[in-house]
């Protein structure tokens, strides 16, 4: 599905919205409140503009948030924000501007000041820290990891069986340039207590009027340890967007971006399992090989969903495009997985009956998009489906029927795309 085009009436909103947050000094320190009261005030600030998502109550608003283009609005408080599929065609790097957000709670941060900005580490330490975002940059040489962030409910408006949950077609992820230091470096900086199990992370969003579960999560002691996981301020280049985590998130590659705590504000190590909602009864997936039930039952066990599925996408055409029966079309689309590192992806064009493989482009990392291209030529008019299947280093693959789940987690089926040759 293509997004629209801005109206001059929505350019003229997006400049003023973009000006109020020069203002307030949001561009790349904090957001004052004043704008981001005008960017919700500014959920619909064209006329019209109005996208139609392929499945049952898919008409959405595309809204100007702060330091955002355009995107699709599941919810406006909190601000739940869609990036339109198209951008997914424009580069394997997703612009700040476009990357989706989810929170959980609308009482999120409205200004964050990075001088007065700490960063509390407690529990089973040595030596518990109040760090600034000065200390935090200062403590260890910075990496940066090219890393996809997928919400867990990616893509569950298709799940049939319908499930609950927010109705989001496959914009919710994006691959971005993460710059921060090793969650590592914080935790030796503290001294990890022996019989340390978890360290869990809180952020400074809130449920509103204390009526709720603070959203924290938590990760295994030898995962947090790992190297791998960041504390990051910086994305493609640039600080954090507000709505995106700033002065802070935790980067958990190739791990759904439930864990991905924006706005960082304590680190806790615990040396006992951690028992809050959103890891104890949310964020929960089948304890099965495929994380899935049969429709409509109940599994008998759940887990904490953890690690990203395979996917892989075609991006260069979409459902209702019109191809010409004998010129070659080149076709083009994103894979990823978890961090095994893709190494085949395929289309169909007869259902699925056999495959041909595709090119790959170089790699910008192992948990980053890698994108594909082929080119066909349909030599038969009349409708075609075009097939997508990504595999990666230990085989693992996507299912050619949907895997379901209660909860409409982890769809990764192989997307199917149909087009008329004429």
């Amino acid at each position: 599905m293509r997004a629209t085009q801005l109206t001059p009436s929505a350019r003229h909103a997006r400049r003023t919205l973009l000006g109020a947050l020069a203002v307030a000094g949001a561009g790349s320190t904090a957001l004052g409140t004043a704008a981001l009261a005008a960017g919700n005030a500014a959920a619909s600030p064209a006329e019209g503009q109005r996208i139609l998502l392929p499945f049952e109550n898919g008409e959405r608003e595309l809204a100007v948030f702060p330091q955002k283009r355009p995107l699709i609005v599941l919810t406006s408080r909190p601000p739940q924000l869609e990036t339109p599929f198209a951008v997914f065609n424009d580069g394997l790097i997703t612009p700040n501007d476009a990357f989706f957000v989810r929170y959980h709670w609308s009482a999120i941060p409205t200004a964050i000041d990075p001088a007065t900005y700490r960063l509390r580490i407690t529990g089973k330490v040595n030596t518990p820290l109040d760090l600034t975002l000065a200390d935090i940059k200062s403590l260890a040489t910075p990496v940066e990891v090219v890393a996809v962030n997928q919400c867990s409910g990616n893509s569950r408006g298709f799940f049939t069986p319908r499930v609950n949950g927010g109705q989001l077609a496959n914009g919710a992820m994006g691959n971005a340039r993460w710059t921060g230091i090793p969650l590592k470096a914080l935790l030796d900086k503290a001294g990890v207590q022996a019989g340390a199990l978890q360290v869990s992370f809180n952020g400074l969003d809130t449920p509103p009027l204390g009526d709720g579960p603070d959203f924290l999560k938590a990760l295994d002691m030898d995962q947090a340890r790992d190297g791998e996981v960041l504390v990051a301020w910086g994305m493609n280049g640039e600080d954090l967007p507000m709505l995106n985590g700033f002065p802070l998130r935790l980067v958990v590659p190739g791990h759904y971006g439930t864990y991905w705590v924006k706005h960082l504000s304590e680190i806790a190590v615990l040396d006992s399992p951690f028992e809050g909602f959103w890891v104890k009864s949310g964020y929960r997936i089948p304890d099965t090989a495929c994380a899935c039930v049969e429709p409509g039952t109940v599994p008998k066990k759940t887990v904490p969903i953890n690690r990203f599925n395979v996917r892989s996408f075609l991006t260069s055409t979409v459902d209702g495009d019109t191809l010409r029966a004998g010129q070659d079309t080149l076709l083009r689309g994103i894979a990823f997985d978890s961090g095994h590192g893709i190494t085949e992806v395929a289309i169909s064009l007869d259902g699925g009956q056999s495959w041909q493989a595709t090119r790959l482009s170089d790699s910008l990392g192992r948990y980053a998009f890698r994108e594909w291209k082929t080119a066909i030529r349909p030599t038969t008019k009349g409708p075609l489906q075009i097939k997508v299947r990504a595999t990666n280093r230990i085989g693992q693959t996507q299912p050619l029927e949907a895997l379901w789940n209660a909860a409409g987690y982890m769809r990764n089926v192989v997307e199917t795309t149909r087009v008329n040759v004429i």
